[in-house]
């Protein structure tokens, strides 16, 4: 049966992801587990599905904005492919039980912490502003072996938890190619993880719980949430919006860990001042003086 309200937290999931460029994986499946209290294993798994269908939205704009960095991208999938698939066996393995949820809230806790932590230093990297002055065109020397090793690392995150292609990955490459900028970085992160997550999915539909009424009601709200949200990034909203989503995940990381209430509140207050702080300063636009003309016959 249709649940309205699973609508209504994908149009909220979908408004975000298009709005601030976050990760869908590390704000739906919390949702999912904490206010809706599904399965941890069905939240992961579904909430794969219903990101699959979302990512190749904004792959298209990347694509034809060619800020998508190809080579990297091939060698990137070579290792996120097949260990998204594992991830999802691995889980699935695993198996069902009071137990189990118990671990598999652990397991989406620790990559949420690990997504807050990267979106941190992500802001330090934009506030220094040494990535702002590469040039989109510059050339990137891609190293296959530590490019691939990024792909298995950030394929098992998604393939065990859902959380980690829009944050994780990103972060490494980061790492590892400075030189990238950061349209291309992004472009290149949501290519990539279309392979990926559908290798994650069809793991999680053998092995996971994938319910497919769940993932159709969370998208019948996403995809119109993620073009709105998408339509309204280009102004400053997603920027101050931003450091809101993100306490709000350290928030929902920290309950999966089973952190009590008045720590949590502390650790998202001091998350949300400290994100708030490190947002990147507009430069003050300088008005040219205005130029007075010089009386006619002035040079005579």
């Amino acid at each position: 049966m249709f649940d309205p309200s699973l609508a209504l937290a994908g149009l909220l999931v979908g408004f975000l992801v298009g709005l601030t460029g976050m990760g869908g994986g590390a704000l739906l499946t919390p949702l999912l587990v904490l206010v809706f209290k599904v399965n941890p294993l069905t939240a992961i798994s579904s909430d794969l599905l219903t990101s699959l269908v979302m990512k190749p939205v904004g792959a298209a704009v990347h694509a034809r904005r060619r800020t998508v960095h190809w080579r990297l991208t091939g060698w990137l999938v070579l290792g996120a492919v097949p260990a998204g698939f594992a991830g999802a066996v691995v889980i699935g393995m695993i198996g069902k039980g009071v137990g189990v949820e118990d671990r598999l809230k652990v397991f989406i806790g620790i990559a949420l912490v690990a997504s807050v932590l990267t979106t941190l230093f992500r802001q330090v990297m934009d506030r220094r502003g040494s990535r702002n002055a590469v040039d989109v065109d510059a050339p990137v020397d891609v190293r296959p072996l530590r490019t691939v090793l990024i792909g298995v690392v950030g394929g098992l995150a998604v393939g065990m938890t859902s959380v980690g292609a829009g944050s994780l990955i990103i972060a490494m490459l980061l790492l590892a190619y400075p030189q990238l900028h950061p349209s291309r970085l992004v472009g290149t992160d949501i290519v990539q993880a279309i392979p990926l997550v559908a290798a994650a999915t069809v793991g999680h539909l053998f092995f996971g719980d994938v319910q497919f009424g769940l993932a159709a009601a969370l998208l019948v709200g996403a995809l119109p949430g993620v073009w709105f949200g998408a339509r309204l990034s280009s102004g400053g909203t997603g920027r101050l919006i931003k450091p809101v989503v993100t306490a709000v995940l350290l928030a929902s990381a920290l309950a999966l860990l089973g952190v009590p209430g008045p720590w949590v509140l502390v650790a998202t207050a001091i998350a949300l001042v400290v994100t708030v702080a490190l947002l990147p300063r507009r430069r003050p636009v300088v008005a040219e003086p205005e130029r007075v003309p010089e009386p006619v016959g002035a040079r005579d």
